[in-house]
Formats: structure tokens, C-alpha cells, sequence
């Protein structure tokens, strides 16, 4: 009988796996990454073509590699941690695992909402948190606010992931920063109260389970929803057909934004070499594999993507919220999760 622990345990051999060594002399940069894209080893591949450094890569999930940081101390190998959600950017910073940087390229490259004030950490690409509706199941100006999923009108029929899930912490965390505790608590028992099912899965599985009929809407993030768009497989594009997005506003601020993020480790063996991937991450090239190859948007304004899947999402208002303000209230917004039994 196939052992329930074997997944558990092959993802904690990959986050304890070793690093290779360089060969004499060789650039190298030693990598960490929580970005579990299949695109991005053209990312990867076109950095070591345009500099001659190789990267040496580790991927594990964000707890993961924040655990193995911890335990390696002053003595791990790493110079550069990538990270998929800005809360989880904030508790490494509050670790005191990263060190500032000073580059004229991240500074002027990239927007102040989507970076860290004491230049610990970078964002590059960013990602909508949406609504995503059943067609037949329920008029989309009923849902074109966060707070209506909360509308006793939906019991019943919104379907999430777990609350305690940094992409749902980092949304709660935002509706604490416009709208305080008090409201942002009675927000998320009002969505436990409106859950047609169990929490359960990743965000496809919310996108799938409104297009089968198990829900009416539910919360994902916008590159899921497009990669389900970009899909040549029958049953995926039917997903679509009966599916349809909206861009939900957050107490009339616009759509809640979250990040992918990086940093230079505090005890980076080259750090040079680190900052010159930072920097890499922030070109155009780079953006444009973002967008290209995992449909987030650039957070260079400058750069223009032709991506058909984000182009038929059409454009939306954003929530100008500052990411850092996210990691500011993480910590509440995990204790008021629990407290409303968003599990």
C-alpha cells in the first residue's frame, strides 16, 4: 500500500537537499525559490546567458524554505530567496533573514508600493485576488465587492481554500488595513457563514468546483483563472465557458493585490552576484517572462506585454495599497482567521 507520508516526505528531502558545488572559479548564484513555475527556467536560463553566473537552485514551499534559513543560520549557502506572497516577505524580513540593498536600478525601476521602505525586499511581478462567478449561477453585479461575499444572500455558495492560506491571510490582512479588525473579522464569519463546502484545495479547485455546480463563487488568484483560459484541454476550456471573472473592489478601493517577491539573504556568499539578479528581475526581459510564462503582471510600469489571456481579462482598478502594509497585519489577520473558524 502506496505510505500517505511519501509526498510529505519527498518535499521535505527537496527543501534539505544540498546545494551543488561550483566548479573552480565559476560565477555562481545560490538560489531559493518558492516559485514552482515550469517558466521560469527560461527566466533562469536567460539571466546565466546575459551574465555567465549559474544558478544553483533549490525550490521548496515559502514555510519550507524559511525553516531551512532558520536552521542554517550564519552558515547557509544561499544569496537570493524568492517568495510568492508579500506576508510571507514580511515574517522573513522579521526573521532579520535579509539584507538591505542600494541599487539605483531597483529604485528607479520599481514603484514604491512594490518594495520594501528599507530596501529589504523587491517585488517583480504582482496578481490579482478575484471573484470567479457560475454564469447561470448568480447576477456578477451582486459580487462586484469582496464585502458581498460576506451577504447572507450567498449562504450557501462561496467556496474557498483555507483561510489560513498566505494568499487569504495577505487579502484579510489588506481589508484590516482600509477597514480595521472589527469589520475585517465580521467580513471572514460572514464568508465561513456563506461556505458551501469545507475549505479544501488549491485555487483551480474553487474555479472547477464553481463551474460544476458546487458553488455560485469563489476567491482565486488571477493566474490561475488564465492559465485555465490558455488551456488547449477540453475540459479545462469548458471550466471557462461557464465560468466569468470580476475585478472586486476592496472598500471602494480597487482589486487586492498580492506579490512575488525577492531578497538578498543576510548571509549571501555573493552578494554581487545577487544583486545583479535582482536587478535582472526588474528588466524588461524579465517582466516579460512573468507575464509571459505565468500570467502575473510586471510591476515595471514602463513594460508593455501582449499576453491574450490578461488582455482578454481586460483592465481593472488596483488597490494602491502599499504590499508592506500587508506583513503589518499578518499576525492579526491569522489570529482573527482562527477566530471566525476560517480553517
Amino acid at each position: 500500500m502506496r505510505s500517505p507520508f511519501r509526498p510529505l516526505l519527498a518535499a521535505l528531502a527537496l527543501a534539505l537537499a544540498p546545494l551543488s558545488a561550483p566548479a573552480a572559479d565559476e560565477p555562481v548564484l545560490n538560489l531559493y525559490s518558492a516559485r514552482h513555475y515550469q517558466t521560469d527556467e527560461a527566466l533562469y536560463a536567460d539571466f546565466t546567458k546575459a551574465s555567465g553566473i549559474r544558478i544553483n537552485r533549490i525550490e521548496a514551499s515559502d514555510d519550507q524554505l524559511l525553516e531551512r534559513l532558520k536552521s542554517e543560520g550564519a552558515n547557509s549557502p544561499a544569496d537570493v530567496l524568492l517568495i510568492v506572497d508579500a506576508a510571507r516577505l514580511a515574517q522573513a524580513k522579521d526573521l532579520g533573514l535579509f539584507q538591505p540593498v542600494r541599487s539605483k536600478v531597483l529604485e528607479e525601476r520599481i514603484p514604491a508600493q512594490f518594495r520594501d521602505p528599507d530596501g529589504d525586499w523587491f517585488a517583480f511581478s504582482s496578481r490579482a485576488r478575484v471573484i470567479v462567478y457560475g454564469r447561470t449561477a448568480v447576477n456578477p453585479l451582486e459580487v462586484a465587492t469582496y464585502a458581498a461575499l460576506a451577504d447572507p444572500k450567498l449562504k450557501g455558495k462561496v467556496c474557498t481554500r483555507s483561510g489560513s492560506h498566505p494568499y487569504n491571510i495577505s487579502l484579510v490582512a489588506a481589508t484590516i488595513a482600509h477597514e480595521g479588525e472589527a469589520k475585517a473579522e465580521a467580513w471572514a464569519k460572514g464568508v465561513v457563514a456563506n461556505l458551501a463546502r469545507k475549505p479544501q484545495g488549491g485555487d483551480t479547485d474553487q474555479i472547477k468546483a464553481v463551474a460544476a455546480g458546487e458553488c455560485a463563487v469563489a476567491i482565486t488568484n488571477s493566474y490561475y483563472y488564465a492559465r485555465l483560459m490558455r488551456s488547449q484541454k477540453p475540459d479545462e476550456r469548458e471550466v471557462v465557458a461557464k465560468t466569468g471573472v470580476i475585478w472586486p473592489s476592496l472598500a471602494g478601493q480597487g482589486t487586492h493585490l498580492n506579490v512575488s517577491g525577492g531578497a538578498v539573504l543576510r548571509h549571501a556568499p555573493h552578494r554581487d552576484n545577487a544583486i545583479r539578479f535582482l536587478e535582472y528581475l526588474a528588466s524588461d526581459s524579465a517582466q516579460r517572462y512573468f507575464a509571459d510564462g505565468n500570467n502575473e503582471w510586471p510591476v515595471v510600469k514602463s513594460v508593455k506585454v501582449s499576453n491574450p489571456a490578461l488582455d482578454a481579462l481586460g483592465p481593472f482598478k488596483a488597490d494602491a495599497l502599499p504590499i508592506a502594509a500587508l506583513g503589518r497585519h499578518a499576525a492579526a489577520a491569522q489570529k482573527l482567521v482562527d477566530r471566525a473558524g476560517w480553517r
